[in-house]
């Protein structure tokens, strides 16, 4: 679909995890912000109407051989700029400074001392704790720069106002840097002059209008699993296009006990949604059968959805016309962490509806929540008067149960995982946590311990409980659960469900490790 243009901070993408969040906290103060790879052409920068530009940081060095290209005239469009970290180096080495490989590499808390008056400081304290993640650092100051803050070591922060030319050595985007999203904001607002003109509404708006002219007079399908994402979706297609949506449904075999009836009942009672529900559950476990990979666990799982999709689109077709478009509920964190769309940024995993689909897809896609985190996604569903209890579903993943299955996934082991994970999550609810979590749920481990039952020695599986908080997806905390929840959780999973005699709880964060475990 093609973008509208509304006024916009355009980010550059050098290859940082961090990229996207800098867009988010700029969203966050209802301004539009893009994320474009650093490659990106002038004309489609422009595109964006800009009223200002944001250099990511990145993992490479300047002087790399393969470091990231970028066409130096970005810095020639007139518009107020700002370098984070590695956009710091780039803008001294390409407008005549030097960077050099610090002597000791700078990761993590450190304390800045602003020495001059700076409208990207404009009431932030003289002495800022910040994050910084750099090798490198800048040197001499390219032509017309001022030095305006360092650390005890190294140059924190410059600027070139005649020019427009603001950069940082740390990362004012995430939550360790305090006062970070003030700095963002003076930038901004009162360096860029940019108004608070994207809301909710406004994007809801914006997006039906491209569906109708994407979609026209077609029909389309809606990869829906009952979760926020793609009922979302669903939802602003639907008002794009009404009847000429069919949702499509899918049993894979690894969804939660109960779901496949629940998910039908409220998509079709409270989103008044045309509903299509496919069992294809033994279709589904054959492919899976002795597949203990994760990776090819969601590949096939990717391409058996779109396979099913393919055979719905040929049945409605037959019944109502041609279906040319496959709606689905991506969001950015899949994305990011599937392939480098944006930028030079590390894979880290597939997921079933981004790195899963086929190189030669039948379906064109439309994924309007595809540049979107999930806290933006529930803003939107509260805008479409979408019910609550939907939008505060915990994420599940595509890929279902089959990737908290670790090793190969059986109709014995699903059963196992889904009478476990039910009582996880009844637990929490019942002790008035489930909204405050991002996810909480329960892993079936490919290990066998010994056990005792009343007088008879047990040796059975082990089920791994996960419960995390965050915001966004990107990274998590690992929730310190009540301990009396915890004991109400083991003793119902060791208790009620024959072949599960032993609960760990995990207390990983993201990073290092992600929220799910495969």
């Amino acid at each position: 679909m093609e973008h509208i243009a509304l006024p916009s901070i355009v980010v550059l993408d050098f290859g940082s995890q961090y990229t996207q969040l800098i867009a988010r906290r700029i969203r966050e103060q209802n301004v539009f912000s893009v994320v474009l790879p650093c490659t990106a052409k002038l004309d489609e920068i422009r595109g964006y109407n800009p009223v200002g530009i944001i250099l990511s940081g990145g993992p490479c060095s300047v002087y790399d051989v393969d470091a990231p290209p970028a066409d130096p005239e970005v810095l020639k469009l007139g518009l107020p700029v700002l370098g984070i970290c590695y956009g710091l180096q780039f803008m001294t080495h390409t407008l005549g400074g030097t960077v050099h490989a610090a002597s000791k590499r700078e990761y993590g808390h450190a304390e800045v001392t602003v020495l001059e008056s700076s409208a990207l400081f404009v009431g932030l304290p003289e002495t800022l704790s910040v994050w910084m993640s750099h090798g490198d650092e800048a040197d001499t100051l390219a032509p017309g720069f001022r030095l305006v803050a360092r650390t005890t070591s190294a140059v924190a922060a410059i600027e070139n106002v005649a020019a427009g030319y603001y950069a940082v050595q740390f990362h004012p985007e995430v939550h360790h840097t305090k006062f970070g999203t003030s700095l963002l904001k003076n930038f901004v607002f009162g360096i860029c002059k940019a108004q608070p003109s994207w809301t909710p509404q406004r994007f809801i708006d914006s997006t039906i209008a491209q569906i109708r002219e994407t979609v026209g007079e077609g029909r389309a399908l809606c990869a829906i699993s009952g979760g926020v994402d793609s009922s979302v979706a669903a939802t602003l297609v639907h008002r794009a296009i009404g009847d000429r949506l069919t949702c499509v449904f899918v049993n894979n075999g690894v969804l939660r006990k109960d779901e496949y009836a629940k998910v039908q009942h409220n998509l079709r009672t409270k989103l008044k949604l045309n509903i299509d529900a496919v069992d294809a559950t033994d279709r589904f476990l054959s492919k899976l059968a002795g597949v203990s990979d994760p990776e090819r666990k969601r590949k096939i799982i990717g391409n058996e959805f779109i396979e099913v999709f393919d055979e719905e689109s040929q049945r409605i077709k037959r019944e109502y016309g041609e279906v040319q478009w496959l709606v689905q509920g991506t969001l950015y964190p899949d994305v990011i962490e599937s392939v480098s769309v944006r930028g030079p940024s590390v894979t880290i995993k597939s997921h079933h509806n981004v790195g899963g689909l086929p190189a030669k897809m039948k379906l064109k896609l439309i994924e309007p929540l595809r540049d979107l985190f999930k806290d933006e996604v529930r803003r939107i569903g509260r805008d479409l008067q979408m019910p609550d209890e939907m939008l505060q579903r915990q994420p599940f993943p595509g890929p279902g149960l089959a990737v908290r299955i670790l090793g190969e996934v059986t109709p014995e082991r699903i059963a196992l995982l889904q009478e476990a994970d039910d009582i996880v999550l009844t637990e929490i609810k019942r002790a008035g946590l489930y909204d405050q979590i991002w996810q909480s749920f329960a892993v079936l481990l490919p290990v066998m311990s010994v056990g005792v039952m009343g007088d008879q020695r047990t040796y059975a599986y082990t089920c791994a409980i996960r419960a995390v908080t965050s915001e966004d997806g990107m990274t998590a905390d690992w929730v310190p659960l009540p301990h009396e929840v915890l004991k109400a959780i083991s003793s119902r999973i060791v208790n009620e469900v024959p072949g599960i005699n032993r609960v760990v709880y995990d207390i990983t964060s993201k990073p290092p490790g992600t929220i799910e475990w495969e």
